[in-house]
């Protein structure tokens, strides 16, 4: 079973970039799809990006079209997601998950089709 760690969150003003990087044991993370979600204060958990196993036909959400990219390096075991132009608006802690099976790209934008989940990283954007 994968595990999954997510780090670079941060305190970064408008306008910044930032990189998280989400690392994986315990299972080659080549078997898996890869999200990144993340939720703010007294809000749902949304979609943010995603990547299928061989890291072609990345996913956004129109809120971070163009401004975010996600990546991945499976010989490393990590997926990236680059952060720029950020805003207030993106301050939230981001998750990353992963699964074996997506059945639809449809798949990749719903939490509920994820079964491994990180911890967590705090992104906090000042105006």
């Amino acid at each position: 079973q994968v595990r999954l760690v997510e780090s670079g969150g941060g305190l970064v003003q408008a306008g910044a970039s930032l990189t998280l990087s989400c690392t994986a044991s315990g299972d080659s993370f080549s078997n898996y799809a890869v999200g990144w979600f993340r939720q703010a204060p007294g809000k749902e958990r949304e979609f943010v990006a995603a990547i299928n196993w061989a890291g072609t036909s990345p996913e956004y959400s129109d809120s971070v079209k163009g401004r975010f990219t996600i990546s991945r390096d499976n010989a490393k075991d990590l997926v990236y997601l680059q952060m720029s132009n950020l805003k207030p608006a993106d301050t939230a802690v981001y998750y990353c998950a992963a699964d074996r099976v997506m059945y639809s790209v449809e798949a990749y934008y719903r939490a509920t089709s994820y079964d491994h989940w990180g911890q967590g990283t705090q992104v906090t954007v000042s105006s």
